[in-house]
């Protein structure tokens, strides 16, 4: 009986060497929030060193979760967790709203266990709304997954620092290019293992071109402890305020939505696609692990959609890969010289990889779209506004302004939003009234669509 590619147990170099890809594609993204919160806090180096070794634990126990699973929870695909950038602006919000910045974190550990908990209770209803993601919606939302990333690839390509006098400079620029040219001439030119590691190698190579720049640090090697471990409540036993749950519910429901897009984009890119039962596992999964990340001093966890653009690439469809790399993020955590390793990759350099990977993201909703018999033209305008709607923070990022911050956490998310106008528009005119009978829409999200004759 031959094993499903997604439950393939590869040999142990190439779980290590791809499950460190993975890591390395993901791995600004998880320390992103705490090094932002942490600095809105004003934590000392040693605390933010201490948050963000906390965020790396906690996002491989996630992983673990979702990879290899526990009765009902985990959606057992290559699906990595992290810490969700959903939740910065509402904690920030938090933070500001502290009088004692010492309660500030405490606040927000509680924040997240209560949301966590009630997300983990509300998981398998939230996944009944499967019917309603057929390939029309779920086209149009793992297109706009890959779109909303690209702009953080080429924040990345620019520098680390918006405010340097070096941001965006040819230097930089150019280290991102030839990152990209480096991994696409691998990708060409070599077979076998190497073009599957083509993202890795390229991320070394890129990171040895930066040094004769000046554009590799190696400070965060010199400086990190060998040994640390996130002790439980380091920074104090969680407190719990309304206004603070509140916020954090409502990211919760944002994660919850785009985990569910992402799911789906990964059944469908793995050849295994997820059903109602898979994706309330899943959540159950992202909700578990944000109720218990902050017990280790971690933030709400989420799927990273990045690395979704990294198996589409690969092929290597795997769980036990991500599920290593899961075990490297543990690894990192209780290590802070490991995790410095990483850190050690220039940000152009990993913007210059992001463009494969998040390109790819793309390219596979398109592939998706291809099944959404556009040669309806209900169809048609589903994905013509959906994609409008969902491209408006990235296009116009202050379009929301006026509205209240509670609401800028799901406007400004273009994946969010877009997905709801997907959903409601896919409604509208495949399933209400006249819409009802004159669609034959299917309701399996991942069934093409039979073409319809031109009269």
């Amino acid at each position: 009986m031959s094993v499903h590619p997604v439950d393939e147990k590869l040999p142990a170099l190439k779980m290590a060497t791809t499950g460190l890809q993975h890591v390395a594609a993901m791995y600004a993204g998880v320390v992103a929030p705490p090094l932002i919160v942490g600095a809105a806090i004003g934590l000392t180096a040693r605390d933010l060193t201490f948050l963000t070794g906390a965020c790396l634990f906690t996002a491989g126990l996630a992983t673990f979760l979702q990879t290899l699973g526990v009765w009902r929870i985990g959606a057992r695909l290559p699906f990595v967790n992290g810490v969700t950038f959903a939740g910065v602006a509402p904690m920030t919000a938090i933070v500001a709203a502290t009088h004692d910045k010492s309660d500030a974190l405490p606040v927000i550990f509680g924040a997240v266990i209560v949301a966590g908990l009630l997300g983990f209770l509300a998981a398998p209803f939230f996944s009944k709304a499967i019917r309603f993601f057929p390939p029309v919606v779920t086209g149009t939302v793992i297109t706009l997954i890959g779109v909303s990333l690209l702009p953080v690839a080429f924040g990345w390509a620019q520098g680390p620092n918006p405010g340097a006098r070096d941001y965006g400079s040819t230097t930089n620029l150019g280290l991102a290019a030839a990152t990209l040219a480096i991994v696409l001439l691998l990708r060409r030119f070599t077979r076998g293992f190497v073009k599957q590691v083509a993202v890795l190698l390229g991320l070394v190579a890129g990171t040895l071109v930066a040094i004769p720049f000046g554009a590799t640090d190696f400070t965060p090697v010199a400086d990190a402890a060998v040994v640390g471990f996130p002790t439980p409540f380091h920074f104090g036993a969680p407190q719990f305020q309304l206004a603070a749950i509140l916020s954090m519910c409502v990211v919760m429901v944002v994660s919850m939505t785009e985990s569910t897009a992402d799911m789906l984009a990964l059944g469908e890119i793995v050849e295994r696609p997820a059903d109602e039962r898979t994706i309330a596992a899943g959540l159950r999964a992202d909700t578990l692990g944000s109720a218990l990340s902050p017990l280790f001093n971690g933030f709400m966890c989420s799927a990273f959609a990045q690395n979704i653009g990294l198996v589409a690439m690969t092929r290597i469809r795997s769980r036990y890969v991500v599920a290593t790399g899961g075990a490297f993020l543990v690894l990192m955590g209780l290590c802070p010289m490991a995790a410095s390793l990483i850190a050690v990759v220039p940000r152009p350099v990993l913007g210059g990889a992001g463009v494969v990977l998040f390109g790819s993201v793309a390219a596979s909703g398109i592939q998706t779209l291809a099944k959404a018999g556009l040669d309806k033209d209900n169809n048609v305008l589903i994905v013509a506004v959906s994609l409008a709607v969902g491209m408006i923070p990235i296009t116009a990022p202050e379009f929301y302004h006026a509205f209240p911050e509670t609401a800028k956490i799901v406007l400004d998310s273009g994946i969010s939003t877009g997905c709801v106008a997907a959903v409601v528009l896919n409604l509208v005119f495949n399933h209400l009234g006249r819409g009802a009978r004159d669609a034959r829409e299917v309701t399996h999200p991942m069934e093409a669509v039979p073409a319809q004759p031109i009269s």
